[in-house]
């Protein structure tokens, strides 16, 4: 077994995410997760499972919050180091995760993938829409936090396990089922003084016909951002 392990999970992403699966594998470095959170397209029958690569199904669909949650407990309780979370629509690239790994061995605890850092990108179809909201939200979680941060709605991202030990997290909470954990993970990893870095990574959307997310424009950026509003005024904890 590897010190990490990577994790994704998905709702009806056919190829992509069983090109995730593919291009992820340098089973050297890691092993993999892939959470299907119901799916009815099959697409996570299509890949093979071995020492290296896991699938897990929820009967129903959950929510990606649910997901996240899921892969920490199963890396937490199969004695991992860290969880490498990356997009389950294939929008990460797999050379990137020698830096997050790289920021977890110097000793951080929560490594933030930025596609703004000079050495970052993005490329493709992102929408304008998603552009601004990407740019609001560090902004507006710098405020909250008091740290600097380029990028706090990038999925793509390390996250060392003993944090799962510390009781002033508590990721078993419902409301956190859906876009709110990690929001909540990284606003809780900052204000509780943990080390935390963020590293240059580039983000591919592909074309517009293939779906670049399932995330609502109104609904889902609620979800992200109300964890850092509510924690910051001490609605939730």
């Amino acid at each position: 077994m590897n010190r990490f392990l990577v994790g994704t999970c998905a709702f009806n992403e056919g190829e992509k995410i069983k090109s995730v699966i593919k291009r992820f594998n340098d089973h050297l470095l890691y092993d993999c997760l892939a959470v299907d959170d119901g799916s009815s397209d099959g697409a996570f029958d299509a890949i093979p499972q071995d020492g290296h690569v896991k699938v897990l199904k929820n009967a129903t669909k959950m929510g990606a919050g649910y997901c996240v949650r899921l892969i920490l407990r199963y890396g937490a309780q199969m004695g991992y180091e860290a969880v490498l979370f990356v997009s389950g629509n294939n929008k990460d690239d797999p050379q990137d995760i020698t830096k997050i790994t790289e920021a977890l061995n110097e000793g951080f605890d929560f490594v933030q993938g930025s596609r703004y850092l000079p050495g970052g990108s993005f490329g493709g179809d992102m929408p304008a829409y998603r552009k601004f909201a990407t740019k609001l939200y560090p902004f507006v979680f710098s405020l909250l936090t008091g740290k600097k941060v380029t990028d706090s709605t990038n999925g793509f991202r390390g996250v060392r396990l003993s944090l799962l030990d510390d009781e002033r997290i508590n990721l078993d909470q419902s409301w956190l089922d859906h876009y709110e954990l990690e929001p909540y993970l990284f606003y809780k990893a900052v204000t509780l003084g943990y080390k935390v870095k963020e590293v240059p990574v580039k983000k591919i959307y592909p074309k517009k016909a293939e779906g670049y997310t399932k995330m609502k424009p109104f609904s889902g950026w609620w979800s992200i951002l109300r964890p850092i509003i509510y924690l910051s005024l001490g609605i939730k904890k």
